[in-house]
């Protein structure tokens, strides 16, 4: 639910804050008073294209605020909100509301804030679109469009999953279509890159190299380059610390390991504390030097003794250098290379059999595609009549007694060169869009025995706001909770009918919070609040929102329903309007 709305700078309004209630909420005021730039500002945090020159002028920029209730939610609702908010890194206000606000500069950038948090218009009007539903002067038009009118009878029909499931199995038909496409194109060139790759992984099988090998072989080669050296440097120390030389002590060499025992024994020997602890210190000394002999021995003993296999070692370099010349700069990126390369062979096999079996693939998931589709057609058929049935009862209770609403279902014809073309039961090729193979198509006609139209070509400005009112209270249960704003959704109605629309707005307001913006006394006199959009005094023309009252209220719609906001007769007047209106409200309730 909208609880406040605070503009700054934008259109006629300097500063203005209106606050919201459940229920049925109007606004009205004379015509330039900026009434619509209410709407225009739910629609700037719904995520709308800011307009820089919406601010208002001697302003640099124009500041839209909306505090929002989400305790009144839908439980589904509910939970996608928290996840955008969670997202969004918004936090909740103390009173546990949600601010939203947009701004926009005179300069034309424009910034956009959740629960306190700067983020893109897109996330903002993820959260709006939850929470707000907005019909604006034009937005009937958009129930021209085939996809809002699939949309609407989607809305009602609760397509939800079957779309899901339709969706995911033509993304998997369509990727395995474009593969199987592809590969019969480029056979030739698929054909030569799959010979590429099978050379280089049966190269580098060949060579079979080792991870880290290159880097392993370098040590070695360095090792054995200075063979002698290294086993001279060995044998020396060795010899020192344990006085032997292949295992066999020599008579004139005292040994370290001799010496440091001898020195051990004679302290520990002594009563003297301090000698006795150099002696301890001593003994770890002996277990080193034992250490140190026993692993050069273990060197001495791997340390090659032919020549030749330095000469072992540079050839097998040269095996791997052929590798990382052609494939990776060392060992490991060939290695990761072939591996690759093996993956991406398997998906080149351009062999009869490969491609029989990626068209057995694509005829299954084609006539997955088609049970999934028909499934959807199904319960759109079905649903059609109801909501037909549905609307075309509502605009009965609109004045428009002899209207009908109708809804067909059939298939999208494919084109000639149609991108995603499937066989229907019946035979009929059909397009596999997105949201379906069915064209959706509202039709009306507002005297009964005459053609039933397309809507685009049968509905005049009125008719179309009156259908689009009754779709919308048919389809009012699938939001419950949620807050529907109408820009002047009353356009070129009036009399009986103006009553009708103000009798349906307040029993959607029943279930709803509804926000209406309009010029007719016949809808205002249904409202629980009635707020007042006027030009405030003096030369800045600035307006305000203001909320009224009892004989206040008397006056506005004196005032709408002829310009007699001072006249006795023309207040006796609304106030009879009002009266009835609101017992029409009691009696339905």
């Amino acid at each position: 639910m909208l609880a406040e709305i605070r503009i700054e700078a934008l259109g006629a309004i300097s500063a203005a804050t209106a606050e919201f209630d459940r229920g049925l909420t109007v606004l009205t005021g004379e015509t330039g008073t900026g009434k619509t730039m209410v709407v225009t500002g739910l629609h700037l945090l719904g995520g709308g294209r800011a307009d820089a020159t919406r601010v208002r002028s001697g302003a640099d920029r124009a500041v839209v605020e909306g505090r929002f209730s989400t305790t009144e939610l839908g439980e589904d609702v509910a939970g996608r909100v928290e996840q955008l908010l969670d997202l969004s890194g918004a936090e909740r206000d103390d009173d546990g509301s949600v601010i939203a606000a947009r701004s926009v500069s005179r300069a034309g950038p424009s910034r956009a804030y959740l629960g306190g948090r700067s983020v893109p218009a897109k996330s903002l009007s993820s959260f709006t679109a939850e929470v707000l539903t907005l019909h604006g002067q034009n937005d009937q038009l958009r129930l021209m469009r085939p996809d809002e009118q699939r949309g609407a009878l989607d809305r009602f029909a609760s397509v939800d999953k079957l779309l899901t499931r339709y969706r995911q199995i033509r993304e998997e038909w369509a990727v395995a279509r474009r593969d199987l496409a592809d590969r019969r194109l480029r056979a030739r060139e698929l054909a030569q890159e799959a010979d590429r790759l099978s050379f280089g992984i049966n190269e580098i099988d060949a060579v079979a190299p080792q991870p880290g090998e290159d880097e392993a072989i370098v040590a070695d080669i360095r090792r054995l380059s200075e063979l002698d050296a290294l086993r001279d440097a060995a044998q020396t120390a060795r010899m020192s610390l344990s006085g032997a030389l292949d295992g066999d002590p020599s008579p004139d060499t005292v040994s370290a390991s001799d010496g440091v025992g001898q020195a051990k024994s004679a302290l520990e020997s002594t009563d003297d504390a301090a000698l006795r602890s150099l002696g301890v210190r001593l003994a770890e000394a002996v277990a080193v030097i034992g250490d140190v002999t026993a692993e050069l021995g273990h060197y001495l003993s791997e340390l090659p003794s032919d020549a030749s296999t330095l000469e072992t070692k540079l050839a097998r370099q040269a095996e791997l250098r052929t590798l990382t010349r052609k494939y990776a700069p060392d060992i490991d990126g060939v290695l990761a290379w072939s591996r690759d390369a093996a993956d991406r062979l398997a998906q080149l096999d351009v062999s009869e059999e490969a491609l029989a079996g990626l068209e057995r693939r694509v005829g299954e998931l084609e006539a997955a595609l088609v049970v999934a589709a028909g499934e959807l057609t199904k319960a759109r058929t079905k649903a059609a009549k109801g909501l037909a049935k549905a609307v075309t009862a509502e605009l009965t209770g609109l004045a428009m007694a002899n209207a009908m609403f109708t809804i067909s279902v059939g298939p999208l014809t494919a084109r000639a060169d149609d991108s995603a073309p499937v066989t229907l039961p019946d035979g009929t090729v059909a397009h596999a869009g997105h949201d379906g193979v069915d064209a959706v198509e509202f039709g009306f006609t507002a005297h009964r025995g005459a053609d039933v139209l397309p809507l685009t070509k049968s509905a005049s400005g009125g008719e179309l706001s009156r259908v689009m009112l009754s779709l919308e209270v048919v389809l009012a249960a699938s939001a419950e909770g949620t807050t529907m704003v109408f820009d002047e959704v009353d356009a070129g109605v009036g009399g009986r009918a103006a009553v009708q629309i103000g009798r349906r707005l307040a029993r959607l307001a029943r279930t709803h919070q509804v926000i209406v913006v309009t010029h007719l006394p016949q809808v205002a006199a249904y409202a629980d609040i009635h707020l007042v959009v006027d030009s405030g005094n003096g030369r800045s023309k600035s307006s305000g929102v203001r909320r009224i009252d009892d004989d206040d209220r008397v006056a506005e719609l004196a005032r709408m329903l002829a310009g007699l906001g001072e006249s006795d007769s023309g207040r006796a007047h609304a106030r009879e309007l009002l009266e009835a209106a609101q017992q029409d409200r009691r009696q339905a309730d």
